[in-house]
């Protein structure tokens, strides 16, 4: 499957006068992927064919990403679990596992506090964790990154072009596992789909609420009785090896798969090493299932 039959097998949901891209396929229990930043639902191509046979997976752009509208407001992650509670909502999803990556880790965890807080109208059935900065204390945004939070982000979207992504993306890849030029044609195009690099220091507003709401996050985490895993690219600058670290020092029984020679995108660089992964640890966690 290319992009383009991608976002053609698609559709559109209104949420509140927005128009939000999402995709369903398969049969089996639901599966909810939630994608990172600044990239799409489309993350998940590598592993998504040999999911639908297994499951309804179920993905969206999130708002300000790939095909769903980009309007220039404030965003944050308690929006965006909004959106997806109300995708999983109009599909009579009662209970599903969920994947997440980067940004969609931190929209995953509020999810599983309002799981612990039993406000959900679905029940979380396990969490896969890719890369990502659950703990603020431990992420290491790239120089980018801070110019996009800085007073600066303004002006530096209008400058972003496909060769700054490519440098970047190829700062967080693993050497061995860098993207190639498809991928980064394939992101960028996400990216600049309706001028979406020009809502970039917008959306990057989620490193502030990481640390603002610290305390809800990770304690949704380390409280949980769901079963969670972290897969993570050990060679990743940004949530690397220090999270594993970090991760098993604050979460009880910690589940953790090292992907030794990965960097930030291991369902991008590793797929076959995290589809592995993810399916053990949905079996293990319902075994009647499957």
């Amino acid at each position: 499957m290319n992009l383009q039959q991608w976002h053609d097998t698609g559709n559109y949901f209104d949420f509140n006068g927005h128009q939000i891209f999402y995709r369903i396929e398969g049969s089996g229990p639901p599966l909810l992927l939630i994608h990172g930043y600044p990239t799409a639902s489309w993350d998940w191509i590598k592993i998504w064919s040999q999911l639908t046979e297994k499951f309804q997976c179920i993905t969206l752009d999130m708002l300000g990403f790939g095909y769903s509208a980009k309007p220039k407001q404030a965003y944050s992650i308690f929006t965006q679990t909004d959106i997806c509670c109300k995708l999983l909502e109009q599909q009579g999803v009662k209970a599903c596992h969920i994947i997440s990556h980067d940004y969609g880790d931190t929209v995953a965890q509020e999810i599983l506090a309002r799981h612990n807080e039993n406000s959900l109208a679905f029940k979380v059935c396990s969490l896969n964790l890719l890369n990502g900065g659950l703990f603020p204390e431990t992420h290491r945004p790239v120089l980018m990154q801070k110019l996009l939070l800085s007073s600066l982000g303004g002006l530096l979207v209008r400058l972003i072009n496909k060769k700054t992504l490519a440098k970047n993306l190829h700062k967080i890849f693993g050497p061995s596992t860098p993207p190639s030029e498809q991928e980064i044609d394939e992101f960028w195009h996400l990216i600049n789909h309706n001028d979406g690099h020009l809502v970039m220091h917008r959306l990057i507003h989620y490193m502030v609420e990481r640390r603002e709401n610290r305390s809800r996050w990770v304690g949704s985490l380390q409280c949980s009785n769901v079963p969670l895993r972290l897969t993570n690219g050990m060679l990743d600058p940004i949530s690397g090896a220090h999270v594993v670290e970090r991760y098993k020092q604050l979460i009880p029984n910690a589940d953790v798969i090292c992907l030794q020679d990965v960097g930030h995108y291991p369902q991008v660089e590793a797929p076959q090493l995290v589809l592995d992964s993810v399916l053990t640890k949905i079996k293990q966690s319902s075994p009647a299932e499957h």
